[in-house]
């Protein structure tokens, strides 16, 4: 039996957050979508499972439901929101539709002890949750007894202690349920019997002996960017199979500034790995020459990327695999019952894919993995912190940074506001508190007044924003003193450039990533 839950996803936009909370704890974790995951129970054999939430409603013809496996195995089983109401269902109790919905921030009252509770929550307790959920259960099925209540359901909380059977009709994944990570502990730890000994040395060790007898002799190409996700890649691959490994590196010419040079300095200089650099500038500043819109921007960047990458490739001759970056919820969102099958591997620029003419078995030691758990093994590996701890940078770098036409003026006045404002940041000792931080040149130019002279010059803005899962964002609440401080080296040592704002917008639940 693995020491390990498993994760049936029914397409909700917080399962990847039960994931994360569950591998916090020590316990490693698997999501599978409920259409393949009886498969995944006898293959995964893992202590417990959780039943995520979702979309659906259990009252509509052809539900998604858990596999009759799940109650089969005697394994403890919990279910949050959605999986709470499909777990009823299927166990013979009933759930309507509610004239009273939740959500958002709400709270409960405990009315008894149970195991999941223990040591956390007693009768009479009131606790604040997060909700999302329209139906709600109205009888429950033999064996279990509520635990908990809210206003709009008595049924908040279920347990049947006996079969390690449990529910809840909120969302313990979430920060906004402040005891939820405990919550979830107590179900892998006491309920299900997890060690908690899993981590981040014992992964690098493992998927180091795994890219060692994937690819036996032969040769690998990885494309590295200088983020965070290629460099762990290259590093761990270098450990791995040595001079088997070749980097390339385009060079975009919309990249921060100095980043091009690190990333020779590093891996070139520092781990000695063998490595192309090809300075393509020019070809993405000719393809991008009158366009503004920003999703044609992204395509034309994804295509220009590709065919370098492919022409790069094919000078070096005899590579039959190549590494990506691919992360966990890049797997995840291509399974996903909600949204279907993905046919598009991610380059390591997540601007679009390969294609298959290349004819390379792909190599994805980090397909298992969170960034924030990519960082840690890139801490493992001994990556300078100052890759590893790197704010996101999107893939089309700074040409959705300057919005509307990508020429080099207009990249060279980011370039120079951006390097100020992150130079600020670290100064104040703030970057890590960050989780990204960027300057954006706006199609709009301002009439000021400088010294003697009347200027007409582009505004630029300020993004920073605070995260612990990066899927919701608040923007950084900086002192106006330091606002001013930037504002001020931006607007005197980078002409071109007369206005300085902040932007203060939040990323609610559910929302594109900030770029």
């Amino acid at each position: 039996m693995t020491d390990g839950v498993l994760i049936i996803d029914f397409g909700s936009q917080f399962t990847q957050l039960i994931a994360r909370r569950v591998r916090e704890n020590g316990v490693y974790c698997e999501i599978i979508p409920y259409d393949k995951s009886e498969a995944a129970l006898e293959q995964f054999a893992p202590r417990g499972v959780i039943l995520s939430g979702g979309p659906a409603s259990v009252l509509m013809a052809d539900t998604p439901q858990a596999p009759n496996a799940v109650f089969e195995s005697k394994l403890p089983v919990l279910g949050v929101c959605y999986g709470e109401q499909t777990m009823v269902a299927q166990l013979g109790g009933e759930v309507e539709k509610s004239d009273h919905r939740e959500f958002g921030r709400a709270f409960i009252d405990v009315t008894d002890d149970c195991e999941l509770f223990r040591g956390l929550w007693a009768s009479g307790d009131r606790e604040q949750v997060w909700m999302s959920h329209g139906d709600r259960v109205i009888e429950l099925p033999n064996g279990f007894r509520s635990v908990a209540v809210s206003d709009g359901t008595k049924f908040a909380a279920i347990a049947d202690d006996e079969r390690r059977y449990y529910g809840v009709q909120f969302h313990p994944e979430v920060v906004h349920t402040p005891q939820g990570g405990a919550l979830l502990k107590n179900f892998t730890h006491r309920i299900a019997g997890c060690t908690g000994a899993w981590n981040m040395a014992a992964f690098r060790d493992a998927a180091i002996a795994r890219a060692r007898d994937q690819v036996g002799g032969g040769h690998v190409i990885c494309g590295l960017s200088g983020g965070v996700d290629s460099s762990v890649v290259a590093v761990l691959l270098h450990e791995a199979i040595g001079d088997q490994l070749t980097c390339i590196f385009v060079d975009t010419g919309l990249l921060r500034a100095g980043e091009a040079e690190e990333v020779e300095e590093v891996f070139r200089g520092h781990y000695n790995i063998p490595l192309v650099v090809r300075n393509a500038s020019d070809e993405f500043l000719g393809q991008l020459k009158g366009v503004s819109d920003p999703e044609q921007k992204r395509k034309i960047i994804g295509r220009t990327f590709i065919e370098i990458f492919e022409e790069e490739a094919g000078k070096i001759g005899g590579a039959e695999f190549l590494a990506q970056g691919t992360l966990y919820p890049d797997v995840i969102e291509s399974v996903s019952p909600a949204g279907g099958p993905s046919s598009t591997i991610k380059s390591h620029h997540n601007v679009g894919g390969l294609p298959e003419r290349m004819n390379m078995d792909l190599v994805e030691p980090l397909r298992e993995l969170f960034k924030d758990e990519v960082r840690e093994l890139g801490r493992e590996l001994g990556i300078p912190e100052s890759l590893v701890g790197r704010h996101p940078f999107p893939g089309p770098g700074l040409a959705i940074r300057v919005p509307g036409e990508v020429i080099p003026e207009k990249l060279e006045l980011l370039r120079k506001a951006d390097s100020i404002y992150l130079e600020e940041i670290r100064l104040a000792g703030l970057y890590d508190a960050i989780w990204q931080a960027f300057a954006v040149l706006l199609p709009v130019r301002t009439v000021g007044v400088m010294g003697d002279e009347r200027t007409y010059d582009y505004v630029c803005a300020l993004r920073a924003v605070t995260s612990t899962d990066g899927m919701t964002a608040d923007f950084y609440p900086f002192d106006m003193e330091f606002i001013g401080n930037v504002a001020s080296r931006i607007v005197n040592e980078v002409k071109g450039i007369n206005r300085v704002v902040y932007d203060v917008t939040s990323k609610p639940p559910g929302t594109i990533e900030w770029e």
